[in-house]
């Protein structure tokens, strides 16, 4: 393992499913806390993150995520945890992200929503720079604030509409919250050119990745484990190699999968489903994009071939348009010869 562990090191990825705030590392947030003290119930000693972010169910994550959240307070907030999120996937050799942010939840909390898209951009400009990545955004609705949120999430992507803006999403709890009140929305971000990527079936059933497709237009799908669970919707997506967005580690932590061993991911790759490895909220997950494809290869006994194969399908069902797809599927097959 220690050698495949080299050899995910080096590997060219991109990276499909990570969240903007739930990527912040833990000097990050101990930093923002400190900033803070006295206002937030979040550690300011990285030390103590780990048990803070020790999470009884998908309703504690939300709660304890929110309290991050709520470190984020101005411009330069934004601007330090975006360009450091973009250093922390440099490191892993992550050449291209599409980072999930939720523009409602600081907007709400007193920045401008120009000053906060202005604040991610210049830090995107700055990370290309400084570390040779490519950011793109999908400003997601958090799904636990209703269909206020979704209408100023929408009233901000087409308004600011940054440069670096190619979809939307709906993240946030999923039970209680049905996605096809959700749609106009979606109907009204697909209409203006932005592309659908749901979280759907992490922590629900079936259902709800089908409500996903056929009211939300998902072309891609966070999470969608639960499709196990419906062979004519496995079979749907295996046609359509609609991808998902598998994030192992996190499926544990929030409580949707009891254990890594029982993970559905053997059984969506043998249906013949397009699915890629990603790592949600990193930091707060005590995993990396390098961990989540280590625990890939292990639940599919994977060599260097099938891990290089597993980054080649991140870049399929990536946005990138053909040429900036060719090129970094390309770094891929020869780091792979290289290897070999």
């Amino acid at each position: 393992m220690t050698d495949l562990s080299t050899f995910i090191a080096g590997l060219p990825k991109v990276e499909l499913h990570v969240h903007h705030v739930g990527s912040a590392s833990p000097r990050i947030v101990a930093e923002l806390a400190a900033r803070h003290e006295g206002r937030s119930p979040v550690p300011a000693d990285p030390e103590a993150l780990a048990d803070y972010f020790a999470f009884r169910d998908f309703a504690h994550f939300v709660e304890i995520y929110l309290s991050v959240v709520d470190l984020i307070r101005d411009q330069e907030d934004v601007w330090l945890l975006t360009h450091e999120v973009a250093r922390e996937l440099a490191r892993q050799q992550v050449r291209y992200a599409e980072l999930t942010v939720t523009p409602y939840s600081h907007v709400r909390r007193g920045i401008p929503a120009p000053a906060f898209c202005e604040a991610i951009e210049d830090a995107r400009s700055r990370a290309a720079a400084d570390f040779g990545i490519e950011l793109r955004w999908c400003f997601d609705i958090p799904g636990e604030a209703g269909l206020p949120a979704a209408e100023e999430t929408l009233r901000i992507s087409l308004d600011e509409r940054p440069d670096g803006l190619i979809s939307f999403g709906l993240g946030g709890p999923e039970v209680g919250v049905p996605r096809p009140q959700f749609k106009p929305y979606f109907d009204q971000a697909r209409a203006a050119g932005l592309r659908s990527v749901p979280h759907a079936g992490e922590t629900t059933g079936a259902r709800t990745i089908w409500d996903a497709l056929r009211d939300l237009g998902a072309e891609r799908l966070g999470h969608g484990i639960s499709a196990v669970e419906d062979p004519e919707l496995l079979a749907f997506l295996a046609e359509r190699q609609l991808a998902l967005e598998v994030c192992p580690t996190s499926n544990v932590r929030t409580r949707a999968v009891a254990r890594i061993e029982e993970h559905p991911l053997p059984r969506l790759v043998e249906a013949g489903l397009l699915v890629t490895i990603n790592s949600d909220d990193p930091p707060m997950f005590g995993t990396t994009l390098n961990d989540e494809y280590a625990v890939a290869a292990r639940l599919l006994d994977l060599g260097p071939p099938g891990v290089a194969a597993l980054a080649g399908n991140a870049v399929t069902a990536s946005f990138l348009d053909p040429a900036s797809k060719q090129r970094i599927a390309g770094e891929i097959d020869a780091y792979l010869a290289k290897a070999s």
